[in-house]
């Protein structure tokens, strides 16, 4: 069992002139192994922020507050520590790595987080196993990381990651934006595999309820203005698709007056 743990979290983000422009106002959130939280919000309320925060992006500046994994400081941790310490990203713009291809890429990172390489006489068999159960060709893993890939075979590769990877923590940043219905569901299948062994907690980011047809959260939480502003379990999310944030973003802003 593995708990993360973020406390009082505040972020700002740097400006090109500079200056620190504050986003997260106070973050508190607690996911353990096995869970599945989904953040939800409307655009620039800081869900993104709090997801490359946690990995480590040196675009934002911790102003304050604690991030541990199993009473481990992540924050002290470079973003290399923070992936072997079973911390995991999907990214919700997947980037190109020309040059490298897809098996390298994975054996190396694969071996970078347990220690050793795995057996070369087993992983093309799990290669090609993850491969097929995401319904990416076989054949991508000899093209570069993501070079030439459309969205959704970005996507599906991300989740590939994950499957192969097991961190102990996954935050999905918006994993379901650019995908059709198909594609989407595929994913959501991935992603459900790794909850269903127990020993990833998920912490999913969205706009959007669609995915949480196909993953079915525990914990709802609404974040406004750079703080969770209401939490709930797997309801909430039906509200809010029949509500919308209109009433958390007029309350947000009838705070800071």
């Amino acid at each position: 069992m593995s708990t993360l743990e973020i406390r009082d979290l505040k972020v700002s983000v740097k400006l090109p002139e500079g200056e620190l422009k504050p986003i997260l106002a106070g973050v508190d959130l607690t996911v353990r192994s096995g869970e599945t939280h989904a953040i939800m919000g409307p655009n620039g309320s800081g869900k993104s922020t709090l997801a490359y925060s946690i990995a480590g992006h040196p675009k934002y500046e911790i102003t304050g507050g604690t991030v541990t994994l199993d009473g481990e400081d992540v924050l002290a941790m470079s973003v290399d520590e923070r992936a072997r310490a079973g911390l995991f990203l999907a990214m919700q713009y997947p980037v190109e790595v020309p040059g490298v291809s897809v098996a390298n890429f994975l054996r190396t990172a694969k071996t970078a987080i347990d220690g050793e390489a795995p057996k070369l006489r087993t992983w093309g068999g799990e290669l090609r196993g993850a491969m097929e159960r995401l319904q990416m060709d076989p054949a991508f893993a000899q093209r570069n990381v993501n070079e030439g890939f459309s969205g959704g075979e970005k996507k599906r590769h991300e989740i590939v990651q994950l499957e192969l990877l097991r961190p102990k923590m996954a935050i999905l940043d918006e994993t379901d934006s650019g995908l059709d219905v198909d594609a989407l569901r595929v994913v959501s299948e991935g992603v459900n595999r790794v909850r269903d062994t127990g020993d990833t907690g998920l912490l999913l980011i969205t706009h959007y309820t669609r995915i949480l047809r196909y993953i079915k959260p525990d914990f709802v939480h609404v974040f406004v203005a750079g703080r969770i502003v209401e939490q709930g379990g797997s309801e909430l999310a039906d509200k809010l698709e029949e509500e919308g944030y209109e009433r958390y973003v007029a309350g947000a802003g009838s705070a800071r007056a």
